[in-house]
């Protein structure tokens, strides 16, 4: 046990691992991921998939292909379609809108497991700068997604006798 000295107090630190504040070492992905997870296939059109971004505010959509997620497609993924360079003429927006997910998904995806721990999952995410990852069960099968927001739903809801 350690003190520390703060305007004339002391103030007993506690370093117990089953305080509230160590609470958060202990969360798996299970716990946090939400379990219902909307998903595309490649021969959705960029128009659909603006559409579905607008109407679930989510970040990212797995590509799910005969029961296996083949892929997954971001805000990012969507956005880079239009991005271009002197080298590169601009198609049409029309045209580019007809293009489907195929054409700009993702296909090698980071995913994590269902009992993976949030500490790794947070790691990942400041790591890699990424706003969520699907979770992905033993039997290579789609089974959630867990996200920014779940991590910190976990963090708020582990350290609330701290606060």
């Amino acid at each position: 046990m350690y003190e520390l000295r703060q305007t004339g107090r002391h103030i007993p630190m506690n370093n117990n691992p089953s305080g509230a504040t160590y609470r958060f070492l202990e969360c798996t992905v299970t716990q946090y991921m939400t379990s219902t997870v909307q998903t595309v296939t490649r021969r959705v059109t960029l128009r659909d998939l603006e559409a579905l971004f607008e109407k679930h505010d989510f970040n990212a959509f797995p590509v799910v292909e005969a029961g296996q997620m083949v892929g997954i497609v971001t805000k990012f993924d969507f956005l880079q379609a239009f991005a271009f360079t002197t080298s590169q003429i601009v198609p049409h927006f029309d045209e580019l809108m007809r293009r489907t997910v195929a054409d700009v998904m993702t296909e090698a995806v980071v995913h994590v497991e269902p009992a993976a721990p949030l500490t790794r999952v947070l790691q990942l995410m400041v790591g890699l700068k990424s706003r969520s990852f699907p979770v992905i069960g033993s039997d290579g099968q789609l089974v959630g997604m867990i996200s920014r927001e779940d991590v910190m739903r976990a963090l708020k809801e582990t350290t609330r006798e701290a606060q």
